[in-house]
C-alpha cells in the first residue's frame, strides 16, 4: 500500500446547487468549502461515513458519465429520489434489476432495490473501464485490498481508507476521452508521489500556491488528487 483513499469529488457548473441536491440525497448537511465550492457532510456520526466535495468548473458537463455512485434504496422504488429533484434515465427491465438516476446536472447514478441486512445510501463507486481487471489490480497495488473480477467487471474490496462497500471497474468498450465529473483523493503515505508514478501513474500537474497537491492520472488516463500525509503529533 502506498496511499489510501481521501475523499470524492464532484465537479459542478452550480456547486451549491449541486451540492444541496446531493445533501438531501444523502441526508447530509451542505457546508461552505471556500469560494464557490460546497461540501456534502454527513449527519451520521458512523466512522465510515463520507463526505463530498463539490468544485464549481466553468466548463460543462459532456460525454457518458464514467465515474458515479451506486445507492441501495430504503424502499421498493426511488419515489424519494425524484422528489427531490433526480430525473428517472430508465427503469428496471429484464436483466436490469435497478434504476438510473441523473443529478440535476445530468450526472447519472444507479438506484438498487431495499435488500434485507444493508443500510440505504452509497455502497459502491463504479468506475467504466477498457480493461477492468487490470484497473482494479493497478488500484489494489495502491490502496490495498482484495481483487473479485467476473466476466465484465472487478471489483476492490477492503482498500485502505475506501469508506463504501466495493470500489467496481466495469467494462466498456470506448476508451476515456473528456475529464471524468467525478474523482477521488489519495492520500500517500510518503511526502512525495514517486512511488505512484513508479507504480505507473502519470504527472499531470504539479503542486502551486493555490493547489498543494499533486494531480496524477492512473492507467486509463483517470485523473486523481494525491496529497501529502497529515503532520502527526
Amino acid at each position: 500500500m502506498i496511499a489510501r483513499f481521501k475523499d470524492l469529488c464532484l465537479d459542478a457548473s452550480d456547486a451549491r446547487l449541486l451540492g444541496a441536491f446531493w445533501a438531501r440525497i444523502l441526508d447530509g448537511e451542505v457546508a461552505d468549502a471556500g469560494g464557490d465550492d460546497t461540501r456534502v457532510d454527513p449527519r451520521s456520526a458512523r466512522s465510515d461515513a463520507e463526505s463530498i466535495w463539490v468544485n464549481r468548473v466553468p466548463e460543462p458537463r459532456v460525454g457518458k458519465t464514467r465515474v458515479h455512485l451506486d445507492l441501495r434504496l430504503a424502499g421498493a422504488d426511488p419515489a424519494p429520489l425524484l422528489a427531490a429533484g433526480a430525473r428517472l434515465v430508465r427503469e428496471p427491465d429484464g436483466d436490469v434489476t435497478w434504476w438510473v438516476l441523473a443529478d440535476p446536472e445530468g450526472n447519472e447514478f444507479c438506484a438498487f432495490g431495499a435488500r434485507e441486512g444493508t443500510r440505504p445510501g452509497p455502497f459502491e463507486v463504479v468506475v467504466d473501464s477498457v480493461d477492468p481487471l487490470a484497473q482494479a489490480t493497478w488500484w489494489a497495488g495502491v490502496v490495498g485490498g482484495v481483487v473479485e473480477h467476473g466476466s465484465s467487471t472487478a471489483s476492490v474490496v477492503g482498500a485502505a481508507g475506501f469508506p463504501w462497500e466495493y470500489w467496481v471497474f466495469v467494462g466498456v468498450p470506448e476508451p476515456r476521452t473528456v475529464k471524468n465529473r467525478m474523482h477521488w483523493d489519495v492520500e500517500m503515505v510518503t511526502p512525495e508521489p514517486t512511488a505512484l508514478l513508479d507504480a505507473g501513474a502519470t504527472l499531470v500537474r504539479e503542486p502551486s500556491d493555490e493547489a498543494h497537491w499533486w494531480v496524477l492520472a492512473d492507467p486509463e488516463g483517470n485523473e486523481f488528487c494525491a496529497f501529502a500525509p497529515r503532520p502527526t503529533g
